[in-house]
């Protein structure tokens, strides 16, 4: 594994190499140089200081593409699932003294990244996740924008910018009288949520990629002194660990998600007057307690006070900024709880003139040259968006695996962490991967397709068929101990440990 040659000489091999060049594909040659899977995971593996030797525990099975894409979603499917998969075996050994294997499976892995699709409730298929005018329009000049308008105030502020009625019709009229670079600065000034297609060479034009550039995939820093803490008792990786959960969505959940999986304690905690899309709440909620706190308020301020000063990992969706206008910054979170590790995701890099710009996937996949790249390949002439919402996915699982590396640092040297990643730092890193040049011609994987990784279980909503969890561990198996529940369900408090 991981052999590269270099491509012929023969003078048809370099005229079809140029030609798939011109059309940004890449040809079969020009493939074998991409890195492999397994390479993909030594470098993520070793660039947070993770030991080689335990890369030789792990085993990567499949083949892509599983998707239909010219990208290589599925590889960073694997790749991030596997990272933190690794991540457990290697805090279970300190915890335990004994070494077991990972395994990820490329096929199971792409179907995790899009659980959300194969989940059904008593048998009954997803409803429409989408607002009724979110997606892609043409604006002037024959460029495209894509709303993203499934929360009230999204909607509103794009409507209220466009001065028109929320309704596709009405929306396109008035978009086709709108530059997409001016609709877009005054949509997120009005508190929208909105992308112009770029191409990816406009998309490296700008400051923000520049910014973005200077940042590693998961950033891990050391943020205030603390002695170590010891583990506590338990039989899984994270048995004994709490994690608070502030997220929405997609990316952050998984990450909840995906520790709750490993044995921790996850309380995802929101509020009743935050909207929410009721399907990914039943697909990311397994595993986790629920409770509502509203920050803006006395009482909910000190809840989460009160759960922050007993947790071991702080994770939060929130655009940068946010939380530490409410007393809850990093910094801040370790003067209260030396020994915590913050963990904290943006949608465009934690620096940069979009550091503090609203996203979510499918946004940064239009505004850094996917859409365009992808339609490109297709042939079609506006955006075409990924099959997976790999972004949020593999995001979800790099942050958890950056928090249980930083979670083994403190318990070998002491300190407070901060790990930070964003979904446009993971776009750069899938792009950074190659492309399949016959990737779109894989065909798509149905519900019946994915029968095989998925399990039953009663929950809070309903009987449940979901994805299980692709990364493998020999001795610890994931898995998630609670049901999901409707948010709301726990009261704001950690259940008592014994």
């Amino acid at each position: 594994m991981g052999a590269r040659v270099r491509p012929g000489n023969d003078a048809e091999d370099v005229i079809v190499v140029a030609l798939c060049r011109i059309m940004r594909i890449p040809h079969v040659q020009e493939r074998l140089l991409m890195q492999t899977p397994r390479e993909l995971l030594a470098g993520l593996w070793t660039s947070v200081g993770g030991d080689g030797a335990a890369l030789d525990r792990v085993t990567l099975t499949g083949d892509e593409p599983q998707l239909p894409s010219s990208f290589r979603g599925d590889a960073a499917a694997q790749v991030s699932i596997a990272a933190s998969g690794l991540a457990a075996a290697e805090i279970w050994r300190m915890r335990s003294g004994r070494a077991q294997t990972v395994s990820v499976d490329t096929r199971h892995a792409a179907i995790e990244c899009r659980s959300e699709r194969y989940l059904r409730r008593d048998g009954e298929p997803p409803p429409p996740m989408w607002d009724p005018i979110a997606g892609v329009y043409q604006v002037s000049g024959g460029r495209y924008v894509r709303l993203h308008t499934n929360f009230p105030h999204h909607r509103a502020a794009v409507c209220e910018v466009l001065g028109c009625k929320s309704e596709r019709e009405a929306v396109q009229v008035a978009l086709l009288h709108w530059d997409g670079e001016a609709f877009e600065t005054a949509a997120y000034r009005a508190g929208g949520v909105v992308a112009l297609m770029r191409s990816r060479e406009e998309w490296q034009a700008l400051p923000q990629a520049a910014a973005l550039d200077a940042l590693p995939l998961v950033e891990i820093t050391k943020i205030g002194d603390a002695a170590p803490k010891p583990w506590p008792a338990g039989e899984r990786p994270l048995a004994g660990l709490r994690v608070l959960d502030l997220s929405r969505v997609i990316a952050g959940p998984v990450t909840g998600r995906t520790l709750a999986a490993h044995g921790a304690e996850v309380m995802l905690v929101s509020s009743e007057r935050l909207p929410s899309i009721p399907w990914l709440v039943i697909d990311t909620g397994r595993g986790k307690l629920s409770s509502f706190a509203d920050l803006t308020t006395t009482e909910g301020h000190a809840a989460l006070r009160d759960l922050l000063t007993d947790a071991d990992i702080f994770s939060q969706g929130y655009r940068p900024q946010s939380l530490a206008a409410l007393g809850f910054s990093p910094e801040e979170a370790a003067t209260l709880n030396p020994g915590i590790v913050y963990v904290s995701l943006s949608a465009y890099g934690r620096s940069g003139p979009w550091a503090t710009r609203r996203g979510f996937d499918s946004l940064v996949q239009c505004a850094t040259g996917f859409n365009h790249a992808e339609g490109q390949a297709a042939g079609v002439a506006g955006p075409k968006e990924l099959p997976m919402q790999v972004l949020d996915h593999a995001t979800g699982y790099l942050m958890a695996f950056g928090a249980m590396i930083a979670k083994a640092r403190q318990a070998r040297e002491g300190g407070s962490w901060h790990v930070q990643v964003s979904l446009a730092r993971t776009g750069k890193w899938l792009w950074e991967m190659g492309r399949l040049a016959e990737g779109l011609a894989a065909p798509d994987i149905a519900q019946v397709a994915a029968v095989p990784f998925l399990d039953q279980a009663l929950s809070g909503f309903g009987q449940l068929t979901a994805v299980r969890h692709a990364a493998m561990l020999s001795e610890t198996r994931a898995y998630w101990a609670r049901p999901a529940v409707p948010l709301g369900t726990d009261p704001p408090r950690w259940p008592a440990q014994g």
